[in-house]
């Protein structure tokens, strides 16, 4: 069985006999674009020997001036199309990646949810995540008419992004979604602005033919404003362990999902544990959630200088075959 071939019978929910495995990080800003960017990618990939090649998406929506107001955002933020540069150099990179990466191993695209792309011109102006998220915030309920429409468009170019991933050959698309902190707006607000556009876009995964995995992101969360996103994906990873909530309460948010994850990313055995100890924490991983709907993974990106030995130790550790039969 290829590495992809072992990846689409966990998405199906098959009880395989080998985990597969997906990893990834942030590299350095110096060498996460164009022809590093790719050479970075395949040095990650030949390291560590994940079995779903996830290529990164530093190419985010630009800066568009100073944004003060609804009006400013509406304003500002234009019609975005593939010909744009940010999303030229992403489709490239993409390509280049692909034309030397396992051609037996499962590919994902990155792309941003449509509430970290709509925050990434905010960021731009030199404000970090959380100035950028009150503001967004501040925004929406200023006028949510003139944000909604400024973030449709934002919306509508992601969705061509995914099927652009999908025409090149990739099996699937990681869409890393945000705004399950309770701390920035209510459920009430979530529902109205965020989840219609994150469904576009999860829907446009699916209709162009790709696997969709989501990923929920940050601490703190409402998991329950995702319950109803299942239909849209097929496997969903979030912050074991950041949140906290369980690969078990997850299996119960999201039934018959296949879950990715079961590592922190920032701390613990990928970190501060020896090879044994991540391999213990792999076997007792897969011990306790069994063999069906599971593909290792860690909360979120590695730290860009984790120690990919172990990396590797985690991969081969899923791989090993299930002595009890």
């Amino acid at each position: 069985m290829t590495k992809r071939e072992c990846v689409i019978a966990a998405i199906e929910g098959k009880e395989v006999r080998t985990i597969p495995s997906s990893f990834s990080l942030h590299f350095p800003k110096d060498i996460a674009f164009g022809m590093d960017g790719v050479k970075a990618h395949l040095d990650f990939f030949n390291a560590t020997d994940t079995d779903i090649l996830k290529i990164m998406n530093e190419n985010l929506v630009p800066y568009f001036g100073t944004i003060e107001t609804a009006a400013d955002y509406q304003a500002k933020i234009p019609v975005l199309s593939m010909k744009d540069s940010f999303m030229v150099d992403q489709v490239d990179l993409t390509k280049e990646v692909l034309k030397r990466c396992d051609a037996n191993a499962f590919t994902l695209g990155t792309l941003h949810g449509i509430l970290a792309s709509g925050l990434h011109p905010l960021e731009k102006m030199g404000l970090n995540y959380d100035q950028a998220r009150k503001l967004q915030v501040k925004l929406l309920r200023e006028d949510p008419f003139l944000m909604l429409d400024a973030m449709k468009r934002i919306a509508d170019v992601m969705c061509e992004l995914a099927q652009t991933y999908i025409s090149l050959g990739i099996d699937g698309v990681y869409y890393a979604a945000l705004g399950g902190e309770s701390s920035y707006m209510s459920d009430e607000e979530f529902k109205e602005w965020i989840e219609p556009l994150d469904k576009q876009i999860m829907s446009a995964i699916k209709e162009a033919g790709g696997y969709c995995f989501l990923h929920i992101c940050k601490d703190n969360l409402n998991m329950q404003r995702y319950k109803s996103y299942a239909a849209y994906a097929d496997v969903i990873n979030w912050g074991v362990y950041e949140v906290p909530f369980s690969m078990e309460d997850g299996r119960k948010l999201f039934p018959n999902k296949t879950i990715m994850g079961g590592l922190p990313n920032r701390h613990g055995v990928l970190v501060e544990g020896t090879l044994e100890n991540v391999k213990d924490a792999v076997r007792e991983l897969i011990r306790s959630f069994g063999r069906k709907g599971l593909i290792l993974g860690a909360d979120c990106t590695l730290d860009t200088y984790q120690d990919l030995g172990k990396i590797r130790t985690a991969v081969e550790a899923a791989r090993e075959l299930n002595t009890e039969n």
